[in-house]
């Protein structure tokens, strides 16, 4: 198959790569790189990063994009330098100065108080300068149009906030977190409680899901790594997001069901079911199959997201695509 005007063949890949986003590019823009590089149709991302961050940013090609909306759900890491005294309109380092204020009597102390009410299932109120959409606009869009709107509170939650480093004016925290969180958001509202103002001064993505900054590709040796064939041993296999679910091997008859959409047979009940529990499926070749969950109120399994790939072992779309 080719994606490529030129007519040079490239094979259609199922895969992830996990690329550390350098600054002061969008997560668009490192698809956008990806994609021309390896000349694939289906490209995606699993998670936006603001362009001043750093970091994990899972790439997924053809069939992995299929599982962006698990990466998303899943928890990620960061690490944010925190800068008091100084407060934005975008809450971060590339915002316009809105307020400043001494920070010399805040203490550690005062910090550590502060970053408590930060812990758990909180709620936060996205920033304007977000990509969340109000009557079909983007609230970056009317930010910089000059309209403000009101935004609602979401429940996020934080199941991790440590404290690094306390280098004032800057506190350098760790975060581990679910969907919906705004780093920069939390800056800002820190700095409101602590009564001097704040902003998000760096931030590096740390991890997202199985994926770690410490096994990832810089862009530029991703790029060189595609344009010399070598970089088949650098996917991960769509399936590394959902190792946390159940798993189960069906046969001939059973894998065609679930190719068609079908539902299985009521009382096809292994593994033991829970109401909307959700498993991975696979051939007997290995090759996987779908994301099936147990419908309670029928007593029986459906396919909510169905792959064509084949036995990862043995594809010869993409020799070194196998699960880690």
């Amino acid at each position: 198959m080719t994606d490529d005007k030129r007519g040079d063949p490239r094979p259609v890949v199922n895969g992830i790569l996990n690329v550390d986003k350098p600054a002061e590019i969008t997560t668009m823009d490192v698809v956008r790189r990806i994609k021309r590089a390896s000349r694939q149709k289906r490209v995606g991302h699993g998670g936006t990063l603001d362009p001043i961050a750093t970091g994990v940013v899972p790439i997924c090609i053809g069939q992995a994009t299929r599982m962006m909306e698990y990466l998303i759900e899943g928890t990620r890491e960061y690490r944010s330098g925190v800068e008091l005294g100084v407060a934005t309109d975008t809450y971060d380092a590339h915002g316009q100065v809105v307020s400043k204020q001494d920070p010399s009597s805040v203490t550690l102390t005062d910090v550590e108080q502060a970053v408590d009410s930060f812990r758990g299932s909180i709620e936060q109120v996205p920033p304007m300068y977000s990509a969340l959409k109000r009557d079909g606009k983007r609230l970056y869009d009317l930010a910089r149009a000059g309209v403000e709107v009101e935004r609602e509170a979401r429940k996020i939650q934080v199941s991790r906030l440590e404290i690094l480093d306390w280098s004032p004016p800057i506190v350098t925290l760790e975060i581990s977190c679910g969907r919906g969180f705004y780093m920069r958001s939390l800056a800002h509202d820190l700095g409101q409680v602590l009564g001097c103002g704040a902003h998000m001064k760096t931030l590096v993505r740390l991890g997202s899901g199985p994926f770690r900054l410490a096994d990832s590709l810089t862009l530029e040796v991703a790029e060189e790594r595609i344009a010399d064939d070598s970089w088949f041993d650098d996917l991960y296999h769509p399936d590394c997001i959902v190792v946390d679910m159940r798993a189960m091997i069906v046969g001939k008859e059973t894998e065609a069901m679930l190719r068609h959409g079908r539902p299985l047979p009521p009382g096809l009940r292994i593994p033991a079911p829970q109401p909307g529990e959700q498993c991975r499926a696979y051939g007997t070749d290995g090759g996987f199959i779908a994301i099936i969950s147990f419908d309670a109120s029928e007593a029986r399994w459906r396919p909510e997201r169905v792959f064509s790939m084949k036995d990862p072992e043995r594809t010869e779309s993409a020799p070194g695509l196998v699960p880690r």
